[in-house]
């Protein structure tokens, strides 16, 4: 592996023009075809295989004209009043003249007006469905009332959803990222060519992406899942290369043979790094559910392309960058100058200049440190991660809803306004939708449905049932007691479910948003189990191929799980139970988004390894090439822990722009994303990793004999590009204390 990305290394190096040409070609084609074949995202949420998704395919097939999108307008009059229906009666009118609207209820009729007379709902239901309603169909929907005097309307329901808009707050991220770089690198050049090499890489991945929305549905939020890790991982792999390159060229090595290794080494690192990352979030399709799918394979391709990026086109920009990737004191000072046949075109040429050894960083400090009280921080680590775990065990899951909306926009003002004259039932109504084989059997199996439902606990009306024209389909709306989201509204749905299974003579299934999520939740809560074991399986594998080593990867599991308890504990404590939650933006806490978990441990084990391979594969790297344990650990620690902290910085600062979108489930993810980021790369592998190496010393290497040699040997840590050194050099080498 190391001395196939060495070639290639040196070949982008030298071809430096003809690469970044064809990079830039691949860009400007697939800018073309976003921009020609982009179609809509979608916000639908199918869940093949469950009751409340069998419920929403016969309502297309039996009863189409309910199969569109609906639309709650809220009429309240001034306090004090009541609503006269002939003030209401416009607003009816207006909302029944936008065009794919099929009946716009008037609540006078309906029966949906509150008991004090003040508050009325008016019922709006379209064509078609809220993917395929246009902008201007939603702008005169939002428009409806708007000259009602003497009356407040508000406009909600499932057609006001949208698409997340991607703006400022996301470039305060990137912001951050670049001066972190140049903080690190002490170039501006160096900086910037490494944030320009990975926003290229992210401007292929999204034009690609977006390419495809012609001929694949792609939820909204799949294109911001893969900004957001695309843009982080880009900017770590280039990040983590050109480190690289600059140490080799201190060393004296020249330019091509610097590029050539950086790739070779870093850049295995980075391979392993990427594919563990594109392992986990493709392994998002085992679950069954085509949104996540979308959404896990939506950003592998992102991180796969940043991969590629990295080792392409990051060596033709240094080629293009020159002495100016080096700090300006560094090429004042002259830098290296090479033997006579090593230009910046040589290749093997070692430097003429003064090598007096560099001042040791931090790293090698912090190393050192770690082996002198490494049980200390280790129990200290475990035990501070484990209480911060704790709020985790009472972690609920659902599907966002308008109550957990931003405050003020026109969803959660609608939301606020229907609990306040009906209740938070009203808000989560339930559809159950009874098909018989005639008229006659619909008919009876609705009397019986209808006084099953009326009579179970949580529930507090249903409507009169609606009919097809056939009269074989019936639907019965359901208010429950408690909002969308409570623990009494999923206790009354599964209830509902366990009396009317007993009704013969036709098929009755629930269904709605509210048992959509609940359906989603319990779907999730079954396939986490089983994709944690295949991710983290696949995982251990690869990384066993990696480091050859049993206990290594093993370490790197267990580490991960104190990762993702404690950042599930910190999530749930604010966006659940609401502390500190207003530092965050969150108006509402709640549960989290059903589908947080499963994703949030997908890319975080990603994520966790990367900054796994990037510390300890320099610790191989050193153990292979005649370092004691004890010694490759500290120099591992030295020579990548300012690497690993900037990686780090630049991801929790992108992350951390996300959680500045008003937008719950953008704003969770990002939260959780950063957070996992500091603790796992902080706590986790600049703390505990290197405690435990230090434990295990020579251990840490075992694989058994057998193991050994089936594995194939891929030497990412680049052993091929440098003569191995007798065995007498690794027991004399030193021990740092």
């Amino acid at each position: 592996m190391a001395t196939l990305l060495y070639r290639l290394g040196r070949f982008s190096f030298r071809r430096r023009g003809r690469i970044a040409a064809v990079w830039l070609l691949l860009l400007t084609l697939l800018g073309i075809g976003a921009a020609t074949l982009m179609g809509p995202t979608s916000d639908k949420f199918s869940m093949p295989g469950t009751e409340s998704q069998r419920a929403l395919d016969d309502l297309g097939r039996q009863f189409p004209q309910a199969d569109g999108a609906t639309g709650t307008i809220v009429v309240v009059a001034p306090e004090g009043t009541k609503l006269d229906p002939a003030a209401v009666a416009p607003v009816v009118g207006e909302a029944s003249g936008i065009d794919g609207v099929i009946a716009a209820m008037d609540p006078f009729r309906t029966g949906a007006v509150s008991q004090d007379g003040r508050y009325a709902l008016v019922q709006v239901q379209f064509d078609k469905g809220v993917d395929e309603v246009t902008d201007e169909q939603k702008s005169a929907y939002e428009a409806v009332g708007a000259d009602a005097e003497g009356l407040r309307v508000e406009h909600g329901g499932e057609v006001m959803g949208g698409e997340v808009e991607v703006g400022s707050t996301e470039a305060l991220g990137v912001l951050v990222a670049a001066v972190v770089l140049v903080v690190t690198f002490g170039s501006l050049v160096a900086a910037g060519m490494t944030l320009l090499n990975a926003l290229i890489g992210v401007a292929v991945g999204m034009a690609g992406l977006f390419s495809l929305t012609s001929v694949i549905e792609l939820t909204s939020t799949a294109p911001i899942l893969a900004l957001m890790l695309g843009l982080a991982v880009g900017i770590d792999y280039s990040l983590f290369i050109t480190s690289r390159y600059r140490q080799y060229l201190g060393e004296g090595l020249a330019p091509e043979e610097a590029a050539g290794r950086a790739t070779g080494t870093a850049g295995s690192a980075v391979v392993f790094a990427g594919a563990t990352v594109v392992i986990a979030l493709a392994g998002l399709s085992v679950v069954g559910i085509p949104f996540l799918s979308i959404m896990g394979l939506a950003a592998a391709g992102t991180v796969a392309v940043a991969v590629l990026v990295a080792l392409t086109l990051l060596p033709a920009f240094l080629s293009f960058a020159g002495r100016k990737i080096l700090p300006r004191k560094q090429r004042r000072a002259g830098g290296p100058t090479f033997e006579k046949g090593t230009t910046e075109k040589g290749t093997t040429g070692k430097s003429t200049a003064d090598k007096s050894p560099a001042p040791e960083g931090f790293g090698f400090t912090w190393g050192r440190l770690v082996t002198r009280l490494r049980v200390p921080l280790l129990i200290a680590g475990i035990l501070g991660l484990g209480a911060l775990t704790l709020p985790a065990q009472d972690m609920r899951i659902a599907l966002p809803d308008a109550g957990t909306a931003a405050e003020g926009s026109p969803a959660r003002e609608a939301y606020d306004l229907t609990s306040e004259g009906f209740g938070e039932g009203f808000n989560g109504r339930l559809i159950a939708v009874v098909n018989g084989k005639d008229a006659q059997a619909t008919g009876t199996a609705v009397e019986q449905a209808t006084a099953l439902i009326k009579d179970t606990d949580g529930v507090l009306a249903v409507a009169p049932p609606q009919l097809n024209e056939q009269g074989t389909t019936a639907l019965l709306a359901i208010i429950p007691e408690a909002g969308p989201t409570a623990v009494a509204t999923e206790d009354a749905v599964q209830e509902i479910r366990d009396r009317v299974a007993g009704v013969e003579g036709a098929d009755i299934a629930l269904t709605g948003a509210t048992a959509l999520g609940i359906d989603v939740s319990e779907k999730l809560a079954a396939a986490l189990p089983v994709y944690l074991l295949l991710v983290v399986g696949l995982s251990i594998l690869l990384l066993m191929l990696v480091f050859r080593s049993f206990l290594v990867p093993l370490k790197a599991a267990l580490g991960f799980l104190l990762t993702v308890g404690a950042t599930f504990g910190i999530t749930v404590a604010i966006f659940q139970e609401g502390h500190l939650a207003g530092l965050v933006g969150v108006d509402t806490p709640g549960p989290l988004v059903s589908f947080l978990p499963i994703l949030l441990i997908g890319i975080l084990f990603g994520l966790a390894m990367d900054y796994e391979v990037f510390l300890v594969s320099r610790m191989r790297e050193d153990f292979v090439h005649g370092a004691d344990p004890q010694a490759a650990m500290v120099s591992g620690m030295g020579h990548n822990a300012r690497v690993v902290t900037a990686a780090a910085l630049i991801m929790t600062s992108v992350f951390g722009g996300f959680v500045l979108l008003d937008d719950p489930i953008i704003k969770s993810i990002g939260f959780a994303l950063a957070v996992g980021v500091v603790i796992d790369a902080f706590v986790v592998r600049m703390t505990l990793v290197p405690a435990v190496m230090s434990l295990l010393g020579r251990a840490a290497w075992w694989l058994p004999r057998s193991v050994d040699k089936v594995l194939p040997d891929l030497d990412i840590e680049g052993e091929k590009l440098n003569p191995r050194p007798a065995p007498e050099t690794r027991e004399k080498t030193p021990v740092p204390v």
